[in-house]
């Protein structure tokens, strides 16, 4: 019998051959090759894939932090705050958070009911965070100092994670995968959004690195093939 191909399947082959993968293009092309080669009936994800010279047995040598794109992600996010005082509390729902709590909200991340993208936790509330620290760690939510999400500065962190603040760290592989908008925004405004991310990446770059930080940096859409970019 003989295989049928899937439509999207047979979608991908064909932008496929619109890529030249042996070239790396300049920015503002590879981005609209992006666009060009988005395979979904949505609105794709436009991401970008860093392969970064990390050797991850040196505790120094991870990279993670965040950085706020000047014109968002275009994705909606769901915000989670543990506060212990009400002013505080208050201060979080007033910013835009969608779920805020302290011991009522840690029982339900216990029971396995997260319904946020991502958490973000007052300094004296950590005590009571560490037992659910095997849930939200393998899940990569677990608050953290060196991601702006354990903070006194509660509207702040809210508001801007609400505008298109990202939060990224390196794979086991070394490599970093960091959303920077949809495809429906107009290329200036991914470059923009691409070149603030490039910027941050270049900074924290661990000190103890020798040669070549970023080996290559690709761009692709939800499910489309990936674009290399000339550095």
């Amino acid at each position: 019998m003989k295989k049928v191909d899937h439509p999207a399947s047979k979608r991908y082959k064909e932008v496929k051959k619109l890529v030249d993968k042996n070239k790396k293009y300049p920015l503002e092309e590879a981005l609209e090759l992006v666009k060009k080669t988005s395979t979904t009936k949505f609105d794709s994800s436009v991401e970008v894939h860093f392969k970064l010279n990390l050797n991850l047995k040196k505790n120094d040598q991870q990279v993670r932090g965040y950085v706020s794109l000047p014109h968002g992600t275009g994705k909606s996010v769901k915000v989670a705050v543990i506060a212990s005082e009400p002013s505080q509390q208050k201060a979080a729902k007033d910013a835009g958070a969608d779920l805020v709590g302290e011991v009522d909200l840690l029982e339900e991340i216990k029971k396995g009911h997260i319904d946020f993208d991502v958490l973000v936790a007052t300094p004296d509330t950590m005590r009571i965070l560490a037992p659910a620290a095997k849930i939200l760690g393998p899940k990569g939510l677990m608050p953290n100092p060196k991601d702006g999400t354990v903070t006194t500065n509660i509207t702040e962190v809210v508001s801007n994670l609400k505008k298109g603040k990202v939060n990224f760290k390196n794979d086991d592989s070394g490599n970093l995968h960091v959303m920077i908008g949809k495809t429906s925004f107009e290329t200036v405004k991914l470059v923009d959004n691409f070149q603030v991310l490039l910027n941050t990446i270049t900074k924290a770059k661990p000190s103890s690195i020798k040669g070549v930080y970023i080996k290559s940096i690709t761009l692709a859409s939800s499910m489309g093939p990936g674009v290399k970019i000339s550095l």
